[in-house]
């Protein structure tokens, strides 16, 4: 999660364009807020299917994206991180040192990359604000 925090602003600084949309703790604290909603509403909430789920999900974790972040090193940053945590989490099960009760898709659950995608945004921002 540090290093997360840390590789926002990094690349920030690598690709010339400095984030400057909502640069301040409010802003930062609603984002965490939203996404322990986010992380939330894919424990509790009852959806027909897991299709429901995930789109719903990925909808929500594109909107925090655009409510707090908006550019593309933080959309970028959040589909990689959202793709390398989801292939870590598939090796893990794949080799038995963790399991879910119900998989759907190769050994993970389908909704795991935009819990992941959302994590990453938010501490990010996190990261950002620090940086200042």
């Amino acid at each position: 999660t540090a290093a997360i925090g840390l590789l926002y602003p990094c690349m920030d600084r690598h690709l010339g364009e400095p984030h400057k949309f909502k640069r301040e703790w409010s802003s930062v604290m609603r984002c965490v807020a939203v996404f322990v909603g986010i992380n939330h509403a894919s424990a509790k909430v009852d959806f027909a299917n897991n299709i429901q789920l995930s789109l719903t999900l990925a909808a929500l974790s594109i909107g925090l994206w655009w409510m707090f972040d908006r550019s593309r090193s933080g959309f970028s940053l959040g589909v990689g991180i959202a793709f390398l945590a989801t292939l870590v989490s598939q090796l893990l099960v794949y080799n038995g040192v963790y399991q879910y009760t119900s998989p759907d898709f190769l050994y993970v659950r389908s909704w795991l990359p935009c819990i992941f995608f959302a994590g990453g945004i938010t501490m990010g921002n996190i990261g950002r604000q620090l940086a200042m």
